[in-house]
């Protein structure tokens, strides 16, 4: 009876094994609509870029100081006397001066005391000896000035010619030719020279005031360091000659 079963079993195996089963069915997959994925667009939200002020730097108003205006020493006259184009009472005769004529002190000279003035009532400068004015102010704070004979206008005549100096110990004598002037314009001669006296150097002035005298002794010691030198003008009315070499014995 068991084997009857089993092999019922079996056979009922079989037949399903070998009999037809409903075809399994091949399904095609539904494709699913494709749809386009929208693309992201990003708007960019730009706002104003903020305008930068710049803060100035305060900075101090610098104070502005006036430069102060130097201030003259101021001349008056105290007596009638000459202003001349050069600083000694041998040069030619530049203006008249009478007292309380007023004027400033531009300038001084080096060797000798006398001042430059530039006087109100004169459009040019002149020179003047210390005595005849009275100063208000410091002169010393005044730089020196040279005598710039050169701005004094020259003659027609030029220096006298043949100029000889001779020594005799101490004494230097110098002579020249006469230079022939009307006597209209007569003025004579100078001569500036550096002399040796008592071991100084000192500046010398001199002049004629006519043409008729030809010669001039002068002391003349040794003792410096400095050589012994000189020149010679002849002088017009109209102005001065151009320098004539004096030739200085040694």
């Amino acid at each position: 009876m068991k084997k009857q079963t089993s092999f019922l079993l079996i056979a009922t195996f079989v037949i399903f094994a070998c009999g037809s089963f409903p075809a399994a069915q091949t399904s095609t997959p539904t494709a699913i609509p494709f749809t386009e994925i929208p693309s992201l667009t990003f708007t960019l939200l730009f706002t104003d870029t903020p305008t930068i002020t710049l803060t100035p730097t305060m900075t101090d108003t610098p104070t502005i100081t006036p430069t102060p205006t130097f201030a003259f020493p101021t001349v008056t006259v105290n007596k009638q006397a000459h202003c001349r184009y050069g600083p000694s009472a041998a040069f030619l005769h530049a203006a008249d001066l009478y007292p309380g004529d007023t004027g400033t002190v531009r300038g001084r000279f080096e060797y000798s005391s006398w001042l430059f003035i530039k006087f109100d009532k004169l459009k040019y400068y002149c020179w003047v000896a210390p005595s005849v004015v009275d100063v208000v102010g410091d002169i010393n704070t005044i730089n020196f000035t040279d005598m710039n004979l050169d701005a004094v206008p020259y003659d027609v005549n030029g220096p006298p010619k043949n100029v000889i100096a001779v020594r005799n110990g101490d004494e230097v004598t110098i002579s020249w030719d006469q230079v022939h002037m009307t006597t209209d314009h007569d003025r004579g001669y100078l001569i500036i020279a550096f002399v040796c006296q008592n071991g100084a150097y000192l500046w010398w002035t001199f002049s004629y005031p006519d043409q008729f005298t030809t010669s001039y002794t002068v002391k003349d010691e040794a003792g410096c360091a400095l050589p012994s030198e000189g020149k010679i003008y002849t002088i017009d009315k109209e102005g001065i000659s151009k320098p004539g070499d004096i030739p200085w014995p040694p």
